[in-house]
C-alpha cells in the first residue's frame, strides 16, 4: 500500500494524489494537517527519505521566518518543531514500502512507484 502525506489544500499535493489514484495502487490518505504526526513517525519519515529533518521544513512558510528561521535546532528537536507545526512540514510526503519521497515536483512520486 502507497501513503500520502496529503494536505487538499496544496496543488502540488493534489497532483501527486491524481498520479497515485490512475496508478492503480492501493491508497492510503493521510491528512497530516488532521491527524498530527507522532514524533516517532516523523522520525521514521525523514529515515525513509534519507534526508536531514531540516530539509523536510518548509523554510519560506511565515511561521518559520517569523518564530523559528534565527534558532539552532538539533536533528530531534527539528522533528519535534514539526509534529507542533505540521504545516512546517515539506508535502507531499509518498511512501511506498521502504522508499518514500517529497513529491516537488509530484512527477518524483513516480520514481517509486
Amino acid at each position: 500500500m502507497i501513503v500520502i502525506y496529503h494536505n487538499p489544500n496544496c496543488s502540488k499535493s493534489r497532483e501527486s494524489l491524481e498520479i497515485l489514484e490512475t496508478s492503480k495502487e492501493d491508497i492510503q490518505i493521510i491528512k497530516y494537517l488532521d491527524e498530527t504526526l507522532k514524533v516517532e513517525k516523523l522520525r521514521k519519515i525523514v529515515k525513509l527519505l534519507n534526508i536531514k529533518p531540516i530539509e523536510l521544513v518548509r523554510q519560506d512558510e511565515t511561521l518559520w521566518k517569523e518564530n523559528f528561521q534565527h534558532l539552532e535546532f538539533s536533528d530531534e528537536e527539528l522533528i519535534e518543531v514539526m509534529t507542533n507545526y505540521p504545516q512546517l512540514i515539506e508535502r507531499p510526503i509518498v511512501i511506498n514500502g521502504d522508499k518514500a519521497v517529497i513529491g516537488r515536483p509530484p512527477t518524483k512520486i513516480l520514481d517509486i512507484l
